[in-house]
C-alpha cells in the first residue's frame, strides 16, 4: 500500500525528472536562433571600470561536433572605442566562445552548421546615440 507522503514524493520525483529532461532538450542547439541564444548565455562583457561599452562582431565557424573551426575573426568594433576598450572586448568575445563550445548541436543542426561562417554581434551599448551629435562612422576591424 502506498501512503500519501510516498505519493507526494513520487509525484515530485516525476516532475523533477520531467523538468530535467525538458531543460536538457532546451539546451540543444537546433536552429540558428538557438545558436545565438546559447551564445548570449555565455557573454560576459567587461565591467565598465575596465572598458566603455561598445558593439563588436565576430565571424566564427563550427565543425559538426560543435567545436570552433579555424580562427574567429573580429569584423566590426564601435568607432569611438579606444584601443584598451577593443582589447577588453576581444578578450571577452573569445572567452564567451570558449565557454560556449563545443556547441551542443542536434544532429540536423550539426550537418547544417558545419563549416558555415556565422557573424555574431555582441551589443553592449547601454544608451542610444545623442540625437544632437553628428553620427559616428563605423570602424571596420
Amino acid at each position: 500500500m502506498v501512503r500519501c507522503g510516498d505519493k507526494l514524493l513520487l509525484v515530485a520525483a516525476m516532475l523533477l525528472l520531467g523538468t530535467l529532461g525538458t531543460a536538457a532538450e532546451v539546451r540543444q542547439v537546433d536552429t540558428i536562433q538557438d545558436l545565438f541564444r546559447h551564445l548570449r548565455t555565455c557573454w560576459r562583457p567587461p565591467p565598465v571600470t575596465k572598458a566603455r561599452p561598445l558593439d563588436i562582431t565576430v565571424v566564427v565557424s563550427f565543425n559538426r561536433s560543435g567545436d570552433i573551426l579555424g580562427h574567429p575573426r573580429i569584423t566590426y568594433e564601435s568607432a569611438e572605442a579606444s584601443d584598451n576598450d577593443r582589447l577588453q572586448y576581444r578578450i571577452a568575445v573569445m572567452e564567451a566562445l570558449q565557454r560556449c563550445t563545443p556547441m551542443p548541436f542536434t544532429e540536423a543542426m550539426a550537418g547544417a552548421a558545419a563549416g558555415r561562417p556565422f557573424a555574431i554581434q555582441f551589443r553592449n551599448r547601454k544608451t542610444s546615440p545623442d540625437k544632437t551629435s553628428p553620427p559616428t562612422q563605423e570602424r571596420r576591424a
